[in-house]
């Protein structure tokens, strides 16, 4: 204190302290500046977020926003990215939309909530349904399925020929004709307190199946009027069933399908 008295009591102490201020204050704007660039060149950073690409009705499984391709990636300035903003589609797994996310809004936290939902409901989306079909353990493959297998449906019948009005002709002897149903259907669930499964009171199981309402229909109508076969498919590089039907001119003789087919009234 002493010092800085004695350099103000003469006229170059006070030009001497004068010039210290002014360096003082150009260092302080100096590191202000900066700092301000730095601020300003960072909130212009590119950051990729995700938005959502066409509307997400509150509900809607963040697993379902992923497969059905409702959000694309974008780059957004890092100044315009709202708090929790989802920037690895990977979050989106187990969340569920809390409300209506309307196109081009960002995918944040907030808005796809973790979800303690386990509905079947959240794994389906458009055309999807979710399918009970009942088989027995043989058929069924009961015991040996898991959630997320894929199987064939075949659908084995006795049928009687078609006549050219549609109508079965009462007449024809019946055969036993095996078709393919449904390909490639993924195993949503075996619903069942234990390994073998819930009955459907005639000594089945129920399988919960995904497919289209259509293969949902046709898959019905086969465990309905005939026998419903499970075929398991490889986990990576399944080749396609083949669509033929197999009776016992194609397996014994080797008769073409088509032909059998068209014996039984087929006109495709």
């Amino acid at each position: 204190m002493q010092a800085a008295q004695r350099l103000l009591s003469t006229r170059g102490g006070t030009i001497a302290l004068s010039v210290m201020a002014a360096v003082l204050a150009g260092v302080i704007l100096l590191t202000y500046l900066h700092r301000y660039r730095e601020s300003v060149k960072e909130s212009g950073t590119a950051v990729t977020v995700l938005v959502a690409k066409s509307l997400i009705d509150k509900g809607t499984s963040g697993d379902i926003i992923a497969t059905e391709d409702l959000y694309e990636v974008t780059s957004q300035p890092k100044s315009e990215v709202q708090d929790g903003a989802i920037t690895d589609p990977a979050t989106l797994k187990g969340r569920v939309a809390a409300a209506d996310i309307f196109p081009g809004e960002q995918l944040t936290a907030a808005k796809l909530a973790v979800s303690t939902s386990t509905s079947l409901s959240n794994s389906i989306t458009g055309d999807e349904r979710a399918v009970n079909v009942p088989v027995d353990a043989a058929h069924g493959m009961i015991g040996q399925l898991q959630p997320g297998d894929h199987i064939d449906i075949y659908g084995a019948f006795n049928v009687q020929a078609v006549g050219r009005n549609g109508v079965v002709d009462p007449s024809s002897p019946s055969k036993p004709v095996l078709k393919l149903i449904v390909p490639d259907v993924e195993v949503l669930g075996i619903p069942s307190s234990s390994s073998s499964g819930i009955s459907s009171g005639s000594g089945k199981t129920m399988l919960t199946l995904q497919m289209t309402d259509q293969e949902g229909a046709d898959a019905a109508f086969s465990a309905e009027n005939g026998v419903v076969w499970v075929a398991l498919r490889p986990r990576a590089n399944a080749a396609a069933p083949s669509p033929e039907i197999v009776s016992i001119e194609t397996l014994l003789f080797g008769v073409p399908a088509v032909k059998v087919y068209k014996s039984l009234g087929g006109t495709q």
